[in-house]
């Protein structure tokens, strides 16, 4: 039976593919849930990939996935920097590993993005490596979670 992990996704990653293609590079947030769904198959991982650009939803889901997942691998977006809520609901879904992750390096950014409030309640971080920073917290979940 395969583990089931949730990538949840914040505000704005719909626009991949559109918003700060410098940044963020070409792909689309489908593009890289085909690759997420891909590398789960061959992880032995179900992928229950979503997005949304409300914060009550992302802690909805972290919830949901404190009750039917092994692993999370988020990137909050912006909410990253500001969401309380979203660190506490993390909290609250311990010790479910969640796992950070970014597709730019933050930390060659605006510094106002050098401070995460998920970071102190999540397992790890994954940064800079573009769309293929949720394949290595994929990774990183099978391994956390075997």
């Amino acid at each position: 039976m395969s583990k089931t992990i949730f990538v949840l996704n914040g505000p704005n990653l719909n626009m991949l593919g559109k918003r700060e293609p410098g940044i963020y590079g070409g792909k689309t947030l489908a593009d890289i849930e085909a690759d997420c769904q891909k590398a789960g198959a061959d992880l032995g991982l179900t992928v229950d990939f979503r997005q949304s650009n409300h914060e009550g939803m992302l802690v909805d889901w972290l919830h949901e996935a404190g009750e039917k997942a092994a692993g999370v691998a988020f990137n909050a977006g912006a909410y990253t920097h500001t969401s309380v809520a979203l660190h506490d609901a993390i909290r609250a879904i311990s010790p479910l590993p969640v796992i950070e992750v970014h597709i730019s390096n933050v930390h060659a950014r605006e510094e106002f993005r050098h401070k995460s409030m998920i970071a102190p309640a999540a397992k790890g971080v994954i940064c800079g490596f573009g769309p293929h920073s949720y394949i290595l917290a994929l990774q990183a979940l099978k391994t956390l979670t075997q």
